[in-house]
């Protein structure tokens, strides 16, 4: 989205909002362009403006909706159905059922979120060694838990924009260069 098509958002916010915006100098006006901008640079501008509109048309609390919001409501447009915990539970279950002997497989089919929770395909085997009280009980919390926890943050990362994204990156790849020297 570039800083025109930005300024159109915030037109149309500053139209549904108008007493909130009353007291804004053109100073407060390019730095709410700024940062907007900033925030969506690589987003399609038909999306956000989608996102915002549907917020207005929503609203119910009379307040303009905040990036955060919109970020998060544009998600829900591009991901509406997410793997709920359970349902990452199911696919764990079922590759339990074939993971005595052939665990490495079983674990190459999994989907990236529940194999990054999951940790490797060694656990899987040992996960179907397990009596079925454990599993279902300690084993299925705790890998829930960890799900949904993962979840959460692989959502709130897909909301950053992508400089941001980037420079996260680097700096985790050298927490992990140190920590290797170490």
């Amino acid at each position: 989205m570039n800083k025109q098509e930005t300024a159109q958002i915030l037109a149309i916010i500053k139209t549904a909002y108008p007493q909130f915006y009353a007291k804004g100098n053109q100073q407060d006006i390019n730095n709410a362009i700024n940062l907007w901008h900033d925030m969506f640079t690589d987003e399609d501008v038909g999306t956000v403006a989608l996102s915002v509109k549907a917020l207005i048309a929503c609203d119910t609390t009379g307040f303009p909706p905040t990036i955060g919001k919109v970020k998060e409501y544009m998600a829900k447009l591009q991901e509406p159905t997410e793997t709920t915990e359970q349902e990452a539970w199911g696919y764990v279950r079922k590759a339990l059922s074939n993971s005595m002997y052939n665990s490495e497989e079983e674990f190459a089919k999994l989907p990236d979120t529940i194999k990054s929770v999951v940790g490797n395909s060694q656990c899987l085997k040992e996960w179907a060694m397990a009596n079925k009280d454990q599993l279902e009980t300690v084993i299925a919390s705790n890998f829930m838990r960890s799900y949904r926890t993962r979840s959460k943050n692989e959502r709130e990362f897909a909301k950053l924009p992508k400089n941001i994204k980037n420079m996260a990156k680097k700096i985790a790849s050298n927490k992990v260069k140190g920590m290797i020297e170490e």
